[in-house]
């Protein structure tokens, strides 16, 4: 990957959301919201602070997390369409 996100900041990759509901109803494409669950691809190094100490980010690569549905700005990288956003957008880490 030729991107490297600074400070606070992480680069996320949606997970899909299922295209069927838990009865088997299919939900096409233009009725399904995005999913507000990722990967983290990369992290920042972490937040400075105004002494200029740095705190590390409590998420890394590989974290599943939960972000809020209008988090992030959408970019594309090496031709994948993903989210970059600041630590402080994810609501969670799971699992």
């Amino acid at each position: 990957m030729s991107f490297r996100p600074l400070h606070d900041r992480v680069l996320v990759r949606r997970v899909e959301a299922e295209e069927k509901t838990a009865g088997g109803i299919i939900i096409p494409d233009s009725a399904q919201e995005k999913p507000a669950e990722g990967e983290i691809v990369s992290a920042g190094s972490g937040a400075r602070s105004e002494d200029g100490k740095v705190t590390p980010l409590d998420v890394k690569a590989g974290d599943r997390v939960l972000f809020g549905k209008w988090s992030g700005t959408e970019v594309a990288v090496d031709g994948e369409d993903l989210l970059i956003m600041k630590e402080s957008d994810i609501l969670g880490i799971l699992g």
